[in-house]
Order: C-alpha cells, then sequence, then structure tokens
C-alpha cells in the first residue's frame, strides 16, 4: 500500500461513530433512575392504557366478535389483540420518553450541552437515553405479559420470549424516536410524532387481520414497524414460528442500528459543532 494512505475503516466503523463514545453511557441511566424515584407514577400510569384497551375491546367487544380465524386456528377476540397490545405497550413506553422528554432536555434544560461538556460524548448520551427508554418500555411490557397470563390469553411456551422480543421492540422505537427528536424544533412538531403513531396503532392488525384491507393498503401496512412487532408478538404468544419471525425480528434491529447512528451524529452537530 503507498505510503500516507490508510485501509478504510470497517463499515461499522463509519456507521456508528465509536470515536465521540466515552463509555459512559451508564451515568445518563443513573440520572433517570434517580430523577424519576420521585415520579414513579408517571411511569406506571403508561402501563394502564393497553390493560383498558384489552378490557374493553376483548371483554367486552370480543363477546360480540366471537373467534377470529388465525394461523394457529381459531382464538378468542382478546387473544387475538392482546399480543398486538402488549407490541403497543413496548412502543408507547420507548417512543414517548425518547421524544418528548429528550426534546425538552435537548431544546429548553440544555442537559445534553452540559453533558458534553464533561468527558461524555454524543454516543454516551444517545446509549443511556435510548436504555432508559428501552427499560421503560420493558416495565410496560412486563406488566401486560402477567396481565395475560392471568387472562389466560397465552397458548404456547414461546411466549416466555415476548418480554425479550418486547425489549427489541422498544429499542427500536427508542433508536428512532430519539433520532426524529434531533429534527424537532418546537413542541407544535412533536405533535405530527403522535399523528404518525395514532394510524399505526390503529392499522397496524393490531384489532383486526391484514386480509381485511385491499391489497395496495396491506403493503402500505406491511411497511409499518409497528406490524412487524405485532406479527412477531403474535407468533410467539400463539405458538406460529417460522422464518417470518426471524425476518421481523431483524427489522427492529435495523431499526436500532440506524436509530442511534443518525442520533449520534445529530448531537455532535447539534452540541458539539
Amino acid at each position: 500500500m503507498p505510503t500516507g494512505l490508510r485501509p478504510p475503516a470497517p463499515l461499522v466503523l463509519r456507521i456508528l461513530p465509536f470515536h465521540l463514545y466515552a463509555r459512559r453511557s451508564r451515568v445518563l441511566l443513573e440520572r433517570s433512575l434517580r430523577v424519576y424515584r420521585r415520579s414513579w407514577m408517571v411511569i406506571l400510569s403508561g402501563f394502564f392504557e393497553p390493560v383498558f384497551y384489552l378490557l374493553a375491546l376483548g371483554q367486552g367487544l370480543g363477546s360480540l366478535v366471537g373467534s377470529v380465524e388465525t394461523a394457529a386456528g381459531p382464538v378468542t377476540y382478546a387473544a387475538y389483540i392482546a399480543p398486538g397490545l402488549l407490541a403497543t405497550s413496548a412502543m408507547n413506553g420507548a417512543i414517548y420518553d425518547a421524544t418528548t422528554n429528550v426534546f425538552f432536555k435537548m431544546r429548553f434544560a440544555k442537559l445534553y450541552d452540559a453533558m458534553l461538556a464533561t468527558s461524555l460524548g454524543p454516543v454516551d448520551v444517545a446509549l443511556g437515553e435510548i436504555t432508559w427508554s428501552l427499560i421503560r418500555g420493558g416495565l410496560y411490557s412486563v406488566g401486560f405479559v402477567v396481565v395475560m397470563l392471568a387472562m389466560g390469553l397465552v397458548a404456547s411456551w414461546w411466549a416466555l420470549l415476548a418480554v425479550p422480543v418486547a425489549l427489541l421492540i422498544a429499542l427500536g422505537f427508542a433508536a428512532v424516536g430519539m433520532a426524529v427528536t434531533s429534527y424537532v424544533k418546537t413542541f407544535q412538531h412533536l405533535e405530527w410524532i403522535q399523528t404518525a403513531i395514532l394510524p399505526m396503532f390503529l392499522f397496524s392488525t393490531t384489532f383486526y387481520p391484514l386480509g381485511t384491507y385491499p391489497r395496495p393498503v396491506q403493503l402500505l401496512v406491511e411497511c409499518l414497524p409497528l406490524f412487524h412487532g405485532i406479527e412477531l408478538m403474535r407468533g410467539l404468544c400463539l405458538g406460529v414460528g417460522g422464518p417470518a419471525l426471524l425476518l421481523h425480528g431483524l427489522y427492529f434491529v435495523a431499526m436500532a442500528v440506524v436509530g442511534l447512528a443518525v442520533t449520534a451524529r445529530r448531537l455532535e452537530r447539534l452540541l458539539l459543532r
């Protein structure tokens, strides 16, 4: 190799800026734990929304709907929507913390400016905040799985993987949510995120099968991240395996990698330049 030329860096090093990582992201996590130890009701309140949907629709409307045909055979309506609400619970716990809270810390409290004046780097901030959002989404998911078990809505031992899969879903949404938030400039812009989340929640086969849509709408729904989370959860809870579950899981791995890379780069550009 000619003198003065260096071999190109591996692709992963060019995507993820590890040179901006001080390996101290745990400091962000410790701060979040200290802040929320006196505000635990804020976190607890987010758990009840999917439970209310399950009771109102699964038990109430479910008595009128009857059974729903799935790849595992006919199941009750409550058993059909419960995995979808579980995936939604993981999404909500992660996305709300990674958007509104991160936006306030970044644009108003200027917390990240102070952090980056220390030995912390943008990757530490991104990992710390995403990890906290992941924990919050995981807590909602664990509580919802307990509710599903108590109501007898779990049909397979594969459901034991529901909690780690919920963490994967939360990780993907938290990473992308924080990346999107780095472009938000006002609180009014946060409404765009909510505008995207609500239709995704309603149309991602949470409450009815994909086959109820015309084919063009099906193709659109299949591109939504929550659809992949719901399909993954539904397959585990109903005991329907196959390569498709792996593909759904890889979708969220890609979301996490892209979201983390964009977040770290954006924090570097916004706060260090």
